[in-house]
């Protein structure tokens, strides 16, 4: 079974998610909004098949990576969400919540040996 198939997006906090959305228009050409900014691409196994991955600054005192205490968290792109998470019990992996499912994909978070939040999705690529 396939697991991680890529890298879905960068989340992290910082004091002021409006100034670092500024800075990093202004300096690196990112064309961001309040929810950051996401890069479009095709998938190398089959180009007609577009994917995304989402840069994100949230507040220093989002509850959004929580229980997590790092200020970062990591989405991960998977296919089968669901096997992968019956494999991730099995295993003893901190499963945080119950899969989520948006219009998107799917959504999960689990936590690594070290207490890093991550954040598994099975999107609904077009």
């Amino acid at each position: 079974m396939k697991k991680v198939t890529g890298l879905g997006g960068i989340f992290f906090k910082c004091n002021d998610p409006q100034a670092m959305n500024e800075w990093y228009a202004k300096n690196l050409g990112l064309e961001t909004s309040e929810y950051g900014t996401t890069f479009e691409w095709r998938q190398a196994d089959d180009p007609a098949q577009k994917g995304s991955t989402t840069w994100a600054a949230f507040a220093s005192d989002s509850e959004v990576f929580n229980p997590s205490a790092k200020p970062f968290m990591i989405n991960y792109r998977v296919e089968n969400l669901s096997a992968l998470v019956e494999e991730l019990k099995r295993d003893n992996v901190t499963i945080v919540d119950e899969i989520a499912e948006h219009d998107y994909g799917k959504f999960v978070h689990v936590l690594d040996p070290e207490g890093n939040i991550i954040e598994l999705w099975e999107p609904k690529d077009e």
